[in-house]
């Protein structure tokens, strides 16, 4: 099944152009808040880790968009420019590339996977009142924080939950088990999942929380195995996920297994072993190749940087693209303007359909879609 899909008109929108040109010569780089000279946007996105695979896809995706609405004129005759410092997916080094990116006066960030890493860099972004459009990162924990400068491309965790609950429930399994690597992004998920299933009648037999980095989920396996759950959803990354997939299945485990949107990656079934990755499911929300209509982004990407795009990689293109816009409206890189401009976009097109933000500055529709895994990848399940 798939939930929420998004309609073929919308990304059609997305491929076909972009209408942030504007006219007039490049003037100098000015200052931060100015209304002349480069505007620059600055992205955190895990270049180092257990999860660099997905800092690579966030980076380009967002040059991408930088190329190409600088070769249609920039914004107003304005060329953008981005640095992209690294988040490791841990806080401290997440914190110590945020405070590089104001040193450099950004006028906006566009990065943000790990939500814990994530978490530390809204005060630091929040002092200098840069605006922050999140690409990847969707813990409430970030919504709870409740910054006026922080705005959420992704679909929440609450909308995860939802969904990931949803499809537990339409697959009659009778016990569940419920794992997480105790992170602000994995356990908030869990949480909202936990809530969501006993609401509806379906039984949580087990609940664990590893440590991520670890090799050894062992214990984590025999409680599963001894609640005797035929469903398990794991809501952490990919590294810790693949290790987890292949114990159970070493273990005799044969009921059905999802895992959250930081675990949908190729590198997933390398981990894990492509016999036992597959038909393994997923809560996600899009990605280029399961985009309807998106094959001529998917080769834009592949032209320019030799390699198939990944997961975020949309997210972080459009995120780029709603700066702009945003500094199109305000006429400024002012951060107060650029909020205000923010907080009232409405029918801007992205991937996930028309942008409209919730007085929370989350996404008000675009929901996540149920994937599964297919040969070496995840495929929409139908």
């Amino acid at each position: 099944m798939t939930i929420n899909r998004r309609g073929t008109m919308a990304a059609a929108a997305v491929v076909l152009g972009l209408t942030l040109t504007g006219c007039g010569d490049l003037t100098q780089d000015g200052s931060a808040g100015s209304d002349s000279g480069t505007i620059k946007l600055g992205m955190l996105a895990p270049l180092t880790g257990s999860s660099a695979a997905i800092g690579p896809y966030m980076k380009h995706g967002a040059q991408l968009a930088v190329d190409e609405i600088n070769a249609a004129g920039g914004v107003d005759g304005r060329k953008l420019s981005l640095t992209v410092e690294d988040e490791a997916c841990d806080p401290k080094t997440a914190a110590a590339g945020a405070a590089k990116l104001v040193s450099a006066s950004i006028d906006i960030s566009v990065g943000g996977y790990c939500s814990s890493a994530t978490l530390p860099t809204l005060s630091i972004f929040g002092k200098t009142n840069i605006p922050m459009l999140i690409p990847a990162a969707n813990s409430a924990d970030l919504v709870a924080q409740k910054r006026n400068n922080v705005f959420l491309i992704n679909g929440t965790g609450i909308q995860q939950a939802e969904a990931a609950a949803q499809f537990i429930k339409e697959s009659g399994s009778r016990s569940v088990a419920l794992i997480d690597d105790n992170t602000s992004y994995s356990a908030d998920i869990t949480k909202r999942t936990d809530k969501n299933l006993r609401a509806d009648g379906v039984r949580v037999a087990e609940h664990q929380a590893v440590t991520a980095g670890e090799s050894d989920y062992s214990g984590a396996v025999n409680a599963v195995l001894k609640a005797k759950a035929d469903f398990v959803y794991w809501t952490g990354y990919y590294q810790e996920g693949g290790l987890l997939i292949k114990q159970l299945k070493a273990a005799g485990y044969r009921g059905r297994i999802m895992v959250a949107d930081g675990s949908v990656d190729a590198k997933l079934v390398q981990i894990a072993g492509k016999h036992n990755a597959q038909g393994v499911f997923a809560t996600m929300t899009q990605t280029p190749q399961t985009i309807p209509g998106g094959q001529a982004w998917v080769a834009k990407y592949k032209k320019k940087f030799g390699s198939e795009p990944g997961p975020y990689s949309t997210q972080a293109y459009d995120a780029v693209r709603v700066a702009a816009e945003a500094v199109k409206k305000a006429g400024t890189t002012d951060g107060q303007a650029l909020t205000a401009a923010l907080e009232k976009t409405d029918g801007f097109k992205i991937f996930s359909g028309p942008l409209k933000f919730t007085p929370e500055h989350t996404l008000s529709a675009g929901g996540f879609d149920i994937l599964v895994v297919k040969d070496n990848g995840f495929v929409p399940n139908k």
